[in-house]
């Protein structure tokens, strides 16, 4: 589940970053490989931010890792964090958003993804994504389906 506020004891193990790369109205979403936890859904890029690393340096390595772009930290904008709630364990959830930089190209790491489509929001919700996804895609894209402090 995930929330606006932070919720009564909420005792985060770590910390998640994510950008939605945009270009010409769709953004950037990532097939799981079938090593990886969640198999075969979709999702931003994303990842944990390290030890010793803030979430926009963080998430500029993601980027570089997961997609084979080099976008600076200056160049995403942060708009902002949620606090997300699974069975076994909570994490804070810094969300980013970047134009695609023209002249590039994606570069999957074959161990973490196995494919890549430019969507739309709309195209997005039908599509099996990650747990929670579809709450931050509507929160980022200000889509109706969400109530109060929790989204969902």
């Amino acid at each position: 589940m995930m929330y606006l506020q932070e919720p009564q004891n909420f005792r985060p193990r770590f910390e998640i970053v994510s950008c939605f790369l945009e270009d010409s109205g769709r953004f950037l979403l990532l097939r799981r490989s079938d090593a990886e936890s969640q198999a075969n859904t979709w999702g931003v890029v994303a990842g944990k931010v390290e030890k010793g690393e803030e979430a926009p340096g963080a998430m500029a390595r993601e980027m570089f890792e997961e997609t084979g772009i080099r976008i600076p930290e200056d160049d995403m904008s942060y708009w902002g964090k949620t606090f997300v709630r699974y069975q076994d364990y909570n994490f804070v959830y810094h969300m980013f958003s970047t134009e695609f930089p023209q002249g590039n190209s994606i570069t999957l790491d074959p161990r973490e993804h196995k494919d890549f489509r430019w969507v739309t929001p709309e195209e997005a919700l039908s599509m099996p994504l990650i747990q929670d996804e579809d709450m931050s895609i509507k929160l980022f894209y200000k889509i109706e389906g969400r109530q109060g402090n929790r989204t969902g």
